[in-house]
């Protein structure tokens, strides 16, 4: 999935920035407060690491649960007995004119006063079906907590797969670019295997930091001004399925924004330091590049409060989240300030 300052593409890089630092070993607990889609989360859960994981998203807390917390193999009993393969099922559903396809595909919405195509008709009336077939299974108790999760994650995957955007959803494309024109396929998404312990939080960071404890604590929080909720919405409509009211050109969630203090300028190196001066874990490891809204002498000022200070920092090739936007530069530096608490 694309998704806004995703560290995918430097797992290598932290890895070695935690083995260097913190030299624990990979018998401890790792925690990925601000997780995204989890891409630091299953990485050192492949590693060997327990891992506490947590984001404020919905639809992030749910391939969480799915992909995360999912520690064993996922049996379908229910469905088995009933002859029923679910990833068969679901890619064999009729579409169904729901909310989706009436209000984020270009028939569902002829007749409004917005017109988008966020998704190929077709395609967001499947997405309508297979999430109802979901929930259905769910509510007649024929899958598991674990299983529901897993499917939502294999579904949002999907669904990314084929929408009509550049990358985000804060826009859709005027016409169906070749990926959104593809049917979509609802396929299962790989799932790690180790004995080891895994809580997953759908979470402010404020608070969870004040119930959780572990060794390594990993900060991946915003960088900018950009809005998650805005970027994501409809993969949060399409994990939380709510009928929301929408508003505007974009059919964006009408509700109380879940826009960080660290989007801001006047709070996000108070909520930095809130976070950190909470902290019960030895190591704090912050990911920040250098065209973020803390300075980067502030952040070495604020940990130097609580213990020893290291950085390290990468040439990282940056997000686009539109390739027709000019950019200063086609890189930004990646830093991770380390500290080791006292």
């Amino acid at each position: 999935m694309n998704y806004i300052g995703s560290k995918f593409s430097i797992l290598s890089y932290i890895d070695e920035v935690v083995e260097d630092f913190t030299k624990l070993g990979k018998k401890v607990t790792f925690c990925d407060i601000f997780s995204g889609t989890g891409v630091v989360s299953k990485y050192f859960k492949e590693k060997g690491y327990n891992i506490i994981s947590n984001d404020i998203q919905y639809f992030s807390y749910v391939t969480l649960k799915g992909l995360v917390e999912n520690s064993d193999e996922l049996p379908f009993e229910k469905l088995t007995k009933k002859r029923i393969d679910p990833f068969v099922c679901l890619n064999g559903l009729n579409g169904k004119k729901g909310f989706i396809y009436k209000n984020y595909s270009l028939g569902g919405t002829k007749r409004c006063e917005f017109k988008r195509q966020y998704f190929s008709d077709d395609n967001a009336k499947k997405i309508d079906a297979v999430r109802m077939k979901i929930e259905k299974w769910k509510t007649k108790k024929l899958i598991t907590e674990n299983e529901y999760f897993y499917l939502l994650a294999c579904l949002i995957e999907a669904a990314d797969k084929v929408a009509n955007t550049a990358s985000v959803y804060e826009a859709f494309l005027k016409d169906l670019k070749k990926s959104a024109q593809k049917p979509i396929i609802i396929n299962p998404l790989e799932l790690i295997f180790k004995n080891k312990n895994y809580e997953v939080y759908n979470k402010d960071s404020k608070e969870l930091i004040k119930e959780i404890k572990g060794d390594i604590l990993y900060l991946d929080p915003p960088y900018n001004t950009r809005k998650y909720d805005t970027n994501y919405h409809i993969l949060e409509t399409i994990a939380l399925y709510d009928n929301p009211k929408i508003k505007g050109k974009t059919g964006v969630r009408v509700e109380e924004t879940k826009k960080s203090n660290y989007c801001l300028k006047n709070k996000a190196a108070i909520e930095l330091e809130d976070l950190i001066k909470n902290a019960k874990f030895k190591y704090i490891l912050l990911s920040y590049n250098d065209e973020g809204i803390i300075p980067m002498e502030e952040i070495e000022s604020i940990m130097k409060k609580y213990g020893n200070y290291k950085r390290y920092e990468k040439r990282h090739k940056r997000f686009k989240s539109d390739n027709e936007r000019e950019y200063k530069k086609n890189y930004t530096i990646e830093y991770i300030h380390c500290l080791e608490k006292i």
